[in-house]
Protein backbone atom coordinates (compact mmCIF):
# COMPACT_ATOMS: atom_id res chain seq x y z
CA UNK A 1 0.00 0.00 0.00
CA UNK A 2 1.30 3.44 -0.94
CA UNK A 3 0.91 6.40 1.44
CA UNK A 4 1.61 10.06 0.77
CA UNK A 5 2.64 12.25 3.74
CA UNK A 6 2.10 15.99 3.20
CA UNK A 7 3.48 18.45 5.74
CA UNK A 8 5.77 21.50 5.54
CA UNK A 9 7.44 20.44 8.82
CA UNK A 10 10.35 18.36 7.50
CA UNK A 11 11.32 16.69 10.83
CA UNK A 12 7.69 15.65 11.29
CA UNK A 13 7.58 14.26 7.75
CA UNK A 14 10.75 12.23 8.30
CA UNK A 15 9.40 10.77 11.54
CA UNK A 16 6.04 9.88 9.98
CA UNK A 17 7.77 8.36 6.96
CA UNK A 18 9.99 6.24 9.21
CA UNK A 19 7.10 5.01 11.35
CA UNK A 20 4.96 3.99 8.37
CA UNK A 21 7.87 2.46 6.47
CA UNK A 22 8.64 0.28 9.48
CA UNK A 23 5.09 -1.08 9.19
CA UNK A 24 5.72 -2.12 5.59
CA UNK A 25 4.06 0.78 3.77
CA UNK A 26 5.58 2.44 0.72
CA UNK A 27 5.78 6.13 1.64
CA UNK A 28 6.00 9.20 -0.60
CA UNK A 29 6.37 12.71 0.81
CA UNK A 30 5.61 16.29 -0.17
CA UNK A 31 6.09 19.55 1.72
CA UNK A 32 3.41 21.55 -0.10
CA UNK A 33 -0.01 21.08 -1.66
CA UNK A 34 1.09 21.62 -5.25
CA UNK A 35 3.60 18.76 -5.14
CA UNK A 36 1.13 16.56 -3.31
CA UNK A 37 -1.49 16.99 -6.05
CA UNK A 38 1.08 16.26 -8.75
CA UNK A 39 1.92 12.96 -7.04
CA UNK A 40 -1.76 12.00 -6.66
CA UNK A 41 -2.35 12.78 -10.35
CA UNK A 42 0.54 10.61 -11.55
CA UNK A 43 0.84 7.76 -9.03
CA UNK A 44 -1.61 5.31 -7.43
CA UNK A 45 -1.87 6.58 -3.83
CA UNK A 46 -3.98 4.60 -1.35
CA UNK A 47 -3.95 7.10 1.52
CA UNK A 48 -2.81 10.68 2.18
CA UNK A 49 -1.72 11.87 5.62
CA UNK A 50 -2.33 15.59 5.28
CA UNK A 51 -1.47 18.49 7.58
CA UNK A 52 -4.14 21.20 7.75
CA UNK A 53 -1.82 24.18 8.19
CA UNK A 54 0.47 24.69 5.20
CA UNK A 55 1.55 27.81 3.32
CA UNK A 56 0.05 28.82 -0.06
CA UNK A 57 -2.53 26.01 -0.19
CA UNK A 58 -4.01 24.70 3.05
CA UNK A 59 -4.95 21.10 3.73
CA UNK A 60 -8.66 21.70 3.16
CA UNK A 61 -8.08 22.92 -0.39
CA UNK A 62 -5.69 20.04 -1.06
CA UNK A 63 -8.27 17.54 0.23
CA UNK A 64 -11.00 18.95 -2.05
CA UNK A 65 -8.72 18.62 -5.06
CA UNK A 66 -7.66 15.11 -4.11
CA UNK A 67 -11.32 14.13 -3.93
CA UNK A 68 -11.83 15.51 -7.47
CA UNK A 69 -8.71 13.81 -8.86
CA UNK A 70 -8.86 10.46 -7.06
CA UNK A 71 -12.12 9.77 -5.18
CA UNK A 72 -10.86 6.39 -3.93
CA UNK A 73 -7.81 7.82 -2.15
CA UNK A 74 -8.32 7.97 1.62
CA UNK A 75 -7.33 11.09 3.59
CA UNK A 76 -6.33 11.47 7.24
CA UNK A 77 -6.01 15.05 8.48
CA UNK A 78 -3.40 16.16 11.02
CA UNK A 79 -4.81 18.98 13.17
CA UNK A 80 -3.58 21.18 15.99
CA UNK A 81 -4.61 20.19 19.52
CA UNK A 82 -8.08 21.40 20.44
CA UNK A 83 -9.02 22.71 16.97
CA UNK A 84 -12.47 21.10 16.88
CA UNK A 85 -13.55 23.38 14.02
CA UNK A 86 -10.72 22.02 11.84
CA UNK A 87 -11.75 18.45 12.59
CA UNK A 88 -15.40 19.04 11.73
CA UNK A 89 -14.54 20.98 8.57
CA UNK A 90 -12.13 18.28 7.43
CA UNK A 91 -14.69 15.51 7.84
CA UNK A 92 -17.31 17.59 6.04
CA UNK A 93 -15.15 18.02 2.94
CA UNK A 94 -14.33 14.33 2.69
CA UNK A 95 -11.54 13.35 5.09
CA UNK A 96 -11.80 9.77 6.37
CA UNK A 97 -10.29 10.47 9.79
CA UNK A 98 -8.20 12.98 11.72
CA UNK A 99 -5.34 12.83 14.17
CA UNK A 100 -4.47 15.53 16.70
CA UNK A 101 -0.89 16.74 17.04
CA UNK A 102 1.21 15.73 18.88
CA UNK A 103 0.37 12.06 18.46
CA UNK A 104 1.90 8.73 19.38
CA UNK A 105 3.33 6.72 16.45
CA UNK A 106 1.22 3.73 17.50
CA UNK A 107 -1.97 5.80 17.20
CA UNK A 108 -0.97 6.97 13.71
CA UNK A 109 -0.38 3.38 12.59
CA UNK A 110 -3.67 2.20 14.11
CA UNK A 111 -5.68 4.92 12.39
CA UNK A 112 -3.95 4.35 9.04
CA UNK A 113 -4.63 0.62 9.21
CA UNK A 114 -8.28 1.16 10.19
CA UNK A 115 -8.93 3.61 7.35
CA UNK A 116 -7.24 1.33 4.82
CA UNK A 117 -9.34 -1.64 5.97
CA UNK A 118 -12.53 0.37 5.39
CA UNK A 119 -11.24 1.56 2.02
CA UNK A 120 -10.37 -1.97 0.90
CA UNK A 121 -13.84 -3.26 1.84
CA UNK A 122 -15.39 -0.47 -0.24
CA UNK A 123 -13.11 -1.22 -3.18
CA UNK A 124 -13.92 -4.94 -3.02
CA UNK A 125 -17.63 -4.13 -3.17
CA UNK A 126 -17.21 -1.68 -6.04
CA UNK A 127 -14.91 -4.07 -7.91
CA UNK A 128 -17.81 -6.52 -8.13
CA UNK A 129 -20.41 -3.90 -9.07
CA UNK A 130 -21.84 -3.60 -12.57
CA UNK A 131 -20.90 -0.29 -14.16
CA UNK A 132 -22.54 1.50 -17.10
CA UNK A 133 -21.28 4.42 -19.20
CA UNK A 134 -21.68 5.54 -22.79
CA UNK A 135 -24.10 2.74 -23.64
CA UNK A 136 -21.69 0.08 -22.37
CA UNK A 137 -22.52 -2.25 -19.47
CA UNK A 138 -19.65 -4.07 -17.76
CA UNK A 139 -20.21 -7.00 -15.42
CA UNK A 140 -16.80 -7.52 -13.72
CA UNK A 141 -17.89 -10.74 -12.01
CA UNK A 142 -19.02 -12.48 -15.21
CA UNK A 143 -16.29 -10.71 -17.24
CA UNK A 144 -18.88 -9.70 -19.81
CA UNK A 145 -19.42 -6.45 -21.70
CA UNK A 146 -22.77 -5.54 -23.20
CA UNK A 147 -22.46 -3.22 -26.22
CA UNK A 148 -24.99 -0.49 -27.13
CA UNK A 149 -26.64 -2.83 -29.68
CA UNK A 150 -27.24 -5.45 -26.97
CA UNK A 151 -24.47 -7.81 -28.06
CA UNK A 152 -22.71 -9.48 -25.13
CA UNK A 153 -18.93 -9.85 -25.44
CA UNK A 154 -16.79 -12.12 -23.26
CA UNK A 155 -13.67 -10.54 -21.76
CA UNK A 156 -10.60 -12.08 -20.21
CA UNK A 157 -10.13 -11.29 -16.49
CA UNK A 158 -7.32 -8.83 -17.29
CA UNK A 159 -9.38 -7.10 -19.99
CA UNK A 160 -12.27 -6.86 -17.55
CA UNK A 161 -10.11 -5.34 -14.80
CA UNK A 162 -8.54 -2.81 -17.16
CA UNK A 163 -11.88 -1.69 -18.57
CA UNK A 164 -13.41 -1.54 -15.08
CA UNK A 165 -10.59 0.74 -13.90
CA UNK A 166 -11.05 3.01 -16.92
CA UNK A 167 -14.85 3.18 -16.63
CA UNK A 168 -14.74 3.86 -12.88
CA UNK A 169 -12.47 6.82 -13.57
CA UNK A 170 -14.42 8.28 -16.48
CA UNK A 171 -12.76 11.41 -17.86
CA UNK A 172 -9.56 10.84 -15.85
CA UNK A 173 -6.24 9.85 -17.41
CA UNK A 174 -4.87 6.58 -16.01
CA UNK A 175 -1.14 6.18 -16.51
CA UNK A 176 0.46 3.01 -17.83
CA UNK A 177 1.65 2.27 -14.29
CA UNK A 178 -1.87 2.64 -12.87
CA UNK A 179 -3.26 0.29 -15.51
CA UNK A 180 -0.52 -2.28 -14.92
CA UNK A 181 -1.48 -2.31 -11.24
CA UNK A 182 -5.21 -2.51 -12.06
CA UNK A 183 -4.75 -5.38 -14.49
CA UNK A 184 -1.95 -7.43 -13.01
CA UNK A 185 -1.53 -6.31 -9.38
CA UNK A 186 0.83 -4.06 -7.45
CA UNK A 187 3.79 -6.46 -7.44
CA UNK A 188 3.74 -7.13 -11.18
CA UNK A 189 6.54 -5.70 -13.30
CA UNK A 190 5.48 -5.10 -16.90
CA UNK A 191 5.88 -2.70 -19.78
CA UNK A 192 3.83 0.07 -21.36
CA UNK A 193 3.62 -2.08 -24.49
CA UNK A 194 1.84 -4.80 -22.53
CA UNK A 195 -0.92 -2.36 -21.59
CA UNK A 196 -1.15 -1.19 -25.21
CA UNK A 197 -1.65 -4.77 -26.42
CA UNK A 198 -4.62 -5.28 -24.09
CA UNK A 199 -6.11 -1.90 -24.97
CA UNK A 200 -6.01 -2.89 -28.65
CA UNK A 201 -7.82 -6.14 -27.78
CA UNK A 202 -10.44 -4.26 -25.80
CA UNK A 203 -11.01 -1.78 -28.61
CA UNK A 204 -11.46 -4.62 -31.08
CA UNK A 205 -14.09 -6.27 -28.88
CA UNK A 206 -15.82 -2.90 -28.37
CA UNK A 207 -15.72 -2.09 -32.10
CA UNK A 208 -13.73 1.00 -31.11
CA UNK A 209 -11.59 2.56 -33.84
CA UNK A 210 -8.08 3.34 -32.56
CA UNK A 211 -7.75 6.20 -35.06
CA UNK A 212 -11.01 7.84 -33.99
CA UNK A 213 -11.94 6.14 -30.71
CA UNK A 214 -15.44 6.48 -29.29
CA UNK A 215 -14.57 5.18 -25.82
CA UNK A 216 -10.90 4.76 -24.90
CA UNK A 217 -8.77 7.79 -25.71
CA UNK A 218 -4.98 7.51 -25.99
CA UNK A 219 -2.96 10.14 -24.13
CA UNK A 220 0.38 9.69 -25.85
CA UNK A 221 3.31 9.08 -23.55
CA UNK A 222 1.06 9.00 -20.48
CA UNK A 223 -1.74 6.44 -20.65
CA UNK A 224 -5.44 6.17 -21.49
CA UNK A 225 -8.76 7.79 -20.62
CA UNK A 226 -12.31 6.44 -20.86
CA UNK A 227 -14.39 9.26 -22.30
CA UNK A 228 -17.37 8.24 -24.48
CA UNK A 229 -17.90 10.45 -27.53
CA UNK A 230 -21.36 11.49 -28.70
Amino acid sequence: MRILVVDDNKPAVKLTQFVLSEEGFEVRTADNGRDALRIVETEPIDLVVLDVMMPHMDGFDVCRRIRAISPDTAVIFLTAKGELEDKVRGLQIGADDYLTKPFEPSELVARVQAVLRRTLRTREFEANSIIEHGGLRLDPVANQLTLPDGKVVDLTPIESRLLHALMRNIGRVLTHEMLLEAGWGSNYIGSNNQVAVYIRRLRAKMNDDSEEPRYIQTIRGVGYRFEPQE
